[in-house]
């Protein structure tokens, strides 16, 4: 089976876990990624011994962010380093970083020198607040980002604190993969290489399209404040349910007059009773009430019993599970949604799979995350031509690293 993007090479000199990823979907479709990563910097972030994460039996995000790439070890603060960094991109198609400008200008990696090296390069950004702008030097951390996208103060619950959802590196980062296939799809068209950014302040916006596209439309301040649970106008959409056991019921039925009889049903009330007998009164004058009836009735049974009867009906509705849930479910393992893999150091784990599904050029695991320096040899000899000799003295000036020589 053909891969999506064979023949794609990309350069990996990232440090940041959204604009990492964005290269391991590339590679997951089949792009050769390279992680450059510098012997003069820190390197990776253990995640394990950060402080801030509990202690896993293996380093999760890793696995995620750098798996099918290659890693190459090199000390760019050489002149040989440096060497073989521009020697890789001139052979590459997309030179992927989430680099200050700033300190691209300064290691010489900016874009104009970049296409010095290869004129049609693409060099594709994560950035915090874009590459326009009084802000486009701010740190490019997820949680500032996400608070200025004026969403956190309507996320929790009216009195409580502002909610960081966190998922707007997740959008950023398929956005940045998204960018990057369109910019070589242009190339292709045109000869021309181009710059790509995608932001971590655009991602946090577009991860909330709805309510910031209301909010531009209408400018009503109902969008600026966080809404109580009762205060939802439909209450078939909206508002969650406790049941009997703790688990929580959502429903997702906007347009009530279609789902009443069969939801009536379910939750037993009669389809013609008149205080709930029209979208009007079940949404508007009524509205108070059929919400304090429906939590009467969907607490007096367990989760269980009202996924069954929902799923019955095929209603729009809904248990909210945990994360053992998609850990455990077929549908997810069918689609490759979550992987189990027999991990060479660590035995059986699981991980993320692949949320693009593609009949004809499937995503594949091709390699776990590599260690530092692991692919050394193997880039140096096949992608640039070096000798084993030259490979080891190198390795012993200390210009590359991880065991390449071996």
């Amino acid at each position: 089976m053909s891969r999506a993007l064979d023949g794609v090479v990309v350069i990996d000199f990232t440090s940041e876990f959204y604009a990492s990823l964005a290269g391991a979907l590339l590679g997951d479709f089949g792009a050769t990624v390279i992680r450059v990563e510098d012997l003069a910097e820190s390197g990776r972030v253990d995640h394990n011994r950060d402080g801030m994460h509990p202690p896993e039996r293996w380093n999760s995000l890793d696995e995620l962010a750098h798996r099918n790439k290659q890693s190459l070890a090199v000390n760019l603060a050489e002149p040989a380093g440096r060497e073989i960094l521009e020697k890789l991109v001139a052979g590459a198609d997309v030179f992927l970083t989430d680099r200050p400008l700033a300190a691209l200008d300064e290691q010489g990696w900016d874009y104009e020198s970049l296409c010095r090296l290869k004129p049609d390069i693409v060099l594709a950004r994560g950035s915090g607040f874009g590459p326009e702008g009084p802000d486009r030097d701010l740190p490019a951390l997820d949680e500032l980002a996400a608070a200025r996208t004026g969403v956190m103060p309507t996320l929790g619950q009216p009195g409580e604190p502002p909610v960081y959802s966190g998922v707007g590196q997740m959008h950023t980062t398929v956005m940045l993969a998204l960018g990057i296939l369109l910019a070589i799809h242009h190339r292709e068209e045109s000869g021309e290489g181009q710059v790509v950014d995608a932001s971590l302040f655009g991602g946090n916006m577009y991860s909330q399209s709805l309510d910031m596209q209301a909010y531009l439309a209408i400018r009503d301040d109902r969008f600026l404040e966080p809404l109580s649970r009762l205060d939802a106008g439909n209450p078939m959409s909206g508002p969650m349910y406790p049941s009997a056991d703790g688990r929580w019921i959502t429903l997702a039925m906007p347009d009530t007059d279609k789902y009443w009889p069969a939801f009536a049903e379910v939750v037993g009330l009669e389809v013609d009773d008149p205080r709930f007998d029209s979208h009007e009164k079940r949404c508007g004058e009524h509205r108070l009430e059929m919400m304090q009836v429906l939590e009467e009735r969907f607490t007096a049974q367990p989760g269980s019993h009202w996924k069954q009867a929902l799923d019955a009906k095929r209603l729009p509705a809904d248990v909210i599970e945990k994360y053992d849930y998609p850990a455990a479910d077929h549908n997810a393992a069918a689609n490759r949604y979550i992987l189990n893999l027999d991990h060479p150091s660590h035995g059986a784990i699981q991980s993320l799979g692949f949320p693009i599904h593609m009949s004809e050029s499937a995503a594949r695991l091709r390699g776990m995350a590599p260690c530092v320096g692991q692919h050394g040899a193997e880039i140096l000899q096949e992608r640039l031509g070096y000798t084993v000799a030259r490979i080891e003295e190198l390795e012993a000036g200390g210009i590359v690293g991880g065991g390449a020589a071996a």
